[in-house]
């Protein structure tokens, strides 16, 4: 990946997209968006290494998808098992292309009732993580010619989340944004992008107990211009327009995939 000149554009467009070749690392990947964004990435044609703590979803999802799923159970909140994982991805695969970091944790309650350990523990798995595991993919990265980081944010990382009380994950995400620019800005004449997504409501197990109550729906019904919660397939093109060729001039952004709710 040049960083002096521009990546030559192939005579197909929509073959920027493609990842063929390439090793990905998906974080939180046993459900939800994780799940998700490990699909996106093996239809573009990477070898994704999967990381969640549940092993047997992993499995599950290797199963299902065959060829080029590499399980790799992992506890993000623990430094040394950061270290293993993008060690396994380079044995796995011979380098490494791309990380997205999605794994998540959230407490929600008033902020004058968070404990310390649920505190520490946002952080460590929100922002201290996605930090380790950017250092650790760096030299792979500029070793296999460059690559793109994608660290998966939050809406509540531009704003308030109250009436849903969130302070932990409120603050690690906001972190994670500027860690996101930052790195980006360090990284990005030596072939590193660093970018980031930050999806606004959409139905995952972080946010389950939302959907089915008629108060919550409404809520965010009436704060997203787009008048209803995100589809799970509405976030696939910013995920492969960030980790791919698509995107070689975008650097320290994150992109809100929101329904608008960020712009009023």
């Amino acid at each position: 990946m040049p960083t002096d000149a521009a990546v030559p554009a192939p005579a197909d467009p929509t073959q920027l997209f493609r990842l063929d070749g390439k090793v990905a690392i998906v974080t939180g990947a046993s459900a939800g968006l994780g799940r998700r964004f490990a699909r996106v990435l093996h239809a573009a044609g990477a070898t994704v290494v999967v990381a969640a703590r549940r092993g047997d979803a992993l499995d599950e999802l290797a199963d299902e998808l065959g060829d080029r799923i590499v399980p790799a159970p992992t506890d993000v909140a623990d430094p040394a098992a950061c270290e293993r994982l993008v060690a396994r991805a380079v044995e796995a695969g011979g380098r490494l292309d791309v990380l997205v970091n999605n794994a998540g944790a959230s407490w929600v309650g008033p902020a004058e009732r968070e404990a310390p350990e649920t505190w520490a523990r946002t952080l460590a798995v929100n922002l201290t993580a996605p930090f380790l595991l950017c250092q650790q993919a760096f030299e792979p990265m500029v070793a296999s010619g460059g690559g793109a980081i994608v660290n998966v944010s939050s809406i509540l990382g531009f704003v308030g989340g109250t009436p849903v009380k969130q302070a932990g994950y409120c603050a690690s995400k906001g972190g994670l944004v500027n860690l996101t620019r930052e790195l980006g800005a360090q990284w990005a004449r030596k072939g590193v992008r660093v970018n980031g997504i930050a999806p606004g409501w959409f139905r995952s197990e972080m946010t389950e107990v939302m959907w089915g109550d008629e108060a919550s729906e409404a809520y965010v019904q009436r704060g997203a211009p787009i008048g209803r919660e995100g589809a799970e397939h509405e976030l696939d093109g910013a995920l492969l327009f960030l980790a791919s060729d698509a995107s070689t001039y975008v650097v320290g952004q994150t992109i809100p995939v929101d329904g608008g709710w960020t712009a009023v």
